[in-house]
């Protein structure tokens, strides 16, 4: 049994429908119209409460999709892609289950069937009207979390990106400490600088003079 849309609005499609058939049994039997005498009237009234459930998860699917928005321009992280995936998911659900209410309703507001007695066919109209909406909705949340889902994966790149460009950084910056102390480090035994005085100095200084030069010259290109 899979769960309805909503990250708190946990309910299920049986259990949608369950509380439609409540509805129209409560409208059928404590109304005053009298629908239960018509199966035309009870079937409306069944397919109006099973179409107004779809709209509260529908607003809470919203401001999910919203929240998500936000989530993956602030801090996009693994846990993210799993909830726009699996928001994604429901809504294919959503759209897969609709497809064929709609082709359905349709027939009904047509006035295919002959049970469907005409001035009853207006409001089967308007109960397609209601699903024609609802669809649209669902296609317009499944394009937002794909537009979403494309933020992130910017987001994420960019973030890569900047590690890639940190670690060259420290990389480049560090090449006159390396070339300097793997020069000094060969141990041959003939090298001139190892008899001079001063060449243990120098050679700090060297690296330090070419260690401060590099950042400088990056700083000043606004690398970082």
């Amino acid at each position: 049994m899979n769960f309805f849309l909503g990250k708190n609005f946990l309910i299920t499609y049986h259990d949608c429908h369950i509380r439609s058939v409540s509805q129209t049994e409560d409208r059928a039997v404590k109304g005053t119209m009298h629908i239960a005498r018509a199966p035309d009237r009870v079937a409306y009234n069944l397919l109006d409460s099973i179409v107004d459930n779809y709209k509260p998860a529908l607003e809470e699917l919203s401001l999910e999709i919203a929240e998500l928005e936000q989530e993956a321009l602030a801090n996009p992280s693994k846990a993210t892609l799993n909830k726009i995936l699996q928001v994604k998911k429901e809504v294919l659900h959503l759209r897969q289950i609709i497809g064929p209410q709609r082709e359905v309703l349709a027939r009904f507001a047509r006035g295919e069937f002959k049970l469907i007695r005409p001035h009853m066919v207006p409001y089967y109209r308007n109960v397609y009207d209601g699903l024609f909406q609802i669809a649209e909705l669902a296609q317009l949340y499944t394009d937002s979390l794909t537009g979403i889902l494309q933020v992130y994966l910017n987001m994420s790149s960019n973030q890569t990106g900047e590690v890639v460009k940190l670690l060259t950084l420290i990389t480049v910056i560090t090449t006159p400490l390396m070339m300097v102390g793997t020069w000094y480090g060969m141990n041959f035994q003939h090298m001139p600088e190892l008899s001079w005085k001063h060449g243990y100095p120098v050679a700090g200084g060297v690296m330090a003079v070419s260690t401060v030069l590099t950042y400088w010259y990056f700083k000043k290109k606004k690398w970082f």
